[in-house]
């Protein structure tokens, strides 16, 4: 075999070193956008039937989703949360009631969006999964269906805006524009009582009334029943029922065996 020379291998060298280069500039420039694919234009020229034109891009799509995710106020933790992920096994009918409730709401939520019963309450036992399941709703409707959702937890929303008077205002407003809005723990028991003074009772009732008269959805978790959420305000009560009675649940029973975090608790 003829020994290569000198010049010869530095020749190889050269180009091994360009391609090296070449493919770290590529990789460079790919790490610089979002979609290497339009370059974060959100489409490209392309050409149909030889004629150029202006292609959108798929990311359109994952970009529309993230931005309605974004504004949602859903924390990352929650943002996990699916049908796929919730354990029906070996769980009481209830649960399993909830879930495939849960699952028709949103699969007819197309047909229904208008109506007056465009909504879905799920009521009762803590820990048995409501949060869970009313936020795989919401992150099908963010990801898949590109609705806009507004997740308002009913503790911490209010403690976030007592004192702040303007950002009471603009909160509330969105609470009451949004397509979908998710109110999690509505007037959420502390020590055996429902957490619902006059001002936070004012401010659910203007939320949910406007939505009511203009036929916008809630999505609604509470740990009280329909009698109990009309004992703290008729109106109120009344209203969220018939926007939900015909989706929703009511998770009733022993709590060992609602309450997945009483799981393997000793009797």
């Amino acid at each position: 075999m003829a020994t290569q020379s000198m010049e010869e291998i530095l020749k190889r060298l050269q180009l091994k070193t360009s391609q090296l280069q070449a493919e770290e500039s590529d990789g460079l420039e790919k790490a610089k956008y979002d979609c290497p694919k339009c370059k974060d234009e959100t489409g490209y020229i392309g050409y149909e039937n030889g004629v150029e034109v202006w292609i959108r891009c798929t990311c359109i799509s994952w970009r529309r989703a993230n931005r309605l995710m974004k504004t949602s106020e859903i924390t990352n933790e929650f943002k996990r949360l699916g049908f796929q992920n919730f354990d029906t096994e070996n769980k009481p009918d209830v649960i399993k009631d909830a879930y495939e409730c849960s699952l028709m709401y949103y699969q007819n939520f197309e047909s229904i969006k208008k109506n007056r019963n465009n909504s879905i309450a799920l009521l009762g036992q803590p820990g048995s999964g409501k949060t869970h399941l009313l936020m795989a709703i919401s992150n099908n409707f963010i990801q898949k269906k590109h609705v806009p959702v507004l997740y308002f937890p009913f503790v911490e929303g209010f403690g976030d805006l007592k004192d702040d008077f303007d950002a009471l205002e603009e909160k509330l407003e969105k609470m009451k524009k949004v397509n979908v809005l998710f109110i999690d723990d509505l007037f959420k028991p502390a020590r055996g009582k429902p957490r619902a003074t006059d001002w936070q009772i004012e401010q659910m009732y203007a939320v949910l009334n406007y939505r009511y008269l203009n036929h916008m959805p809630i999505l609604v978790s509470s740990e009280l029943s329909v009698d109990e959420l009309c004992d703290i305000d008729e109106a109120l009560g009344t209203r969220i029922y018939q926007m939900c009675q015909d989706y929703t649940v009511v998770i009733k029973g022993d709590r060992k065996q609602l309450n997945h975090r009483l799981v393997g608790a000793p009797s």
